[in-house]
């Protein structure tokens, strides 16, 4: 999600130079954090160090300016104790705008996390936490700023059109509706025909695969045919053959391949989809 640090340049430039001055010039004097440390234990603050902002790490600009809030009142002690350092001193109007900030970003970064996770399947939660992020997260709050509802209506603006277009779409609910976590899906029935249609080409696969195997073994093996011959079994007498066509079977089992599995429990949300479909 790093174009949120795109959408947010020019409305909290100058606020967050100013966080990463003042990261910058706590980590650089030796002095300067033993003196912030000693003001965080005479104010009972947590005594976390500053964080600078890394490009590279999503997420770090959010943190700093968390941390700056958090020890805003030991931060403006130490720097107004020096006249060359007055100027950085946080003014209530920087206060506002990265209060605003944050509690725009905070509540997205537990779920950047969760869903660039490697070890994980996260497709699937794409289009719920999309959901969530319209109708929760990120939808606007009378009690928030103007600001912080301004930067939740841009975002939510710019996810929306990432995953507006038809194809996309069409692949979240496929993804969602083979989560045994989550099979309610909004076009279900659409859904289902395009995973009966994909379940029938695989078979149609298989089984030309299947045959072309055969032949070739068929072929590759240089036996008389007096030893091919196998004794029947008293079984195999009495044994029927389907009148209905392969293609109809195939149908059949699909269908009922569907059946099966639509009705199967849900999992436990914290289960790996991928864990339950190597047992399936």
């Amino acid at each position: 999600m790093y174009f949120v640090l795109f959408i947010l340049e020019n409305a909290v430039k100058d606020d967050s130079g100013l966080c990463k001055k003042l990261a910058g010039h706590f980590s650089h004097s030796w002095k300067k954090k033993v003196a912030l440390t000693e003001a965080k234990e005479e104010l009972q603050l947590l005594k976390h160090a500053p964080i600078k902002e890394c490009p590279t790490r999503w997420g770090s600009r959010q943190r700093m300016i968390e941390r700056v809030l958090e020890q805003q009142k030991a931060l403006s002690q130490i720097l107004l104790d020096d006249r060359k350092t007055r100027h950085l001193v946080p003014q209530w109007q920087d206060t506002d705008v990265l209060e605003s900030v944050n509690k725009a970003l905070k509540p997205l970064q537990e779920f950047t996390d969760a869903l660039s996770g490697k070890d994980h399947v996260s497709t699937s939660y794409l289009k719920p936490v999309l959901h969530l992020f319209n109708t929760k997260i990120l939808a606007v709050n009378d009690e928030d700023s103007d600001l912080t509802n301004t930067i939740k209506s841009q975002i939510l603006e710019y996810i929306n059109q990432r995953y507006d277009d038809e194809d996309t779409q069409e692949l979240l609910d496929m993804s969602l509706f083979l989560d045994p976590n989550y099979i309610a899906v909004e076009k279900l029935p659409n859904i289902k025909a395009r995973v009966m249609s994909d379940m029938k080409e695989v078979s149609h696969k298989d089984a030309v695969n299947s045959e072309s195997t055969t032949w070739r073994q068929n072929v590759d093996t240089d036996v008389p045919s007096s030893a091919k011959r196998t004794k029947k079994s008293l079984e195999s007498f009495f044994k029927t053959v389907s009148a209905m066509p392969p293609s109809l079977q195939l149908e059949e089992a699909i269908v009922s391949e569907m059946n099966s599995y639509l009705l199967t429990p849900f999992i436990d949300s914290e289960e790996d989809p991928l864990h339950w479909w190597k047992l399936h």
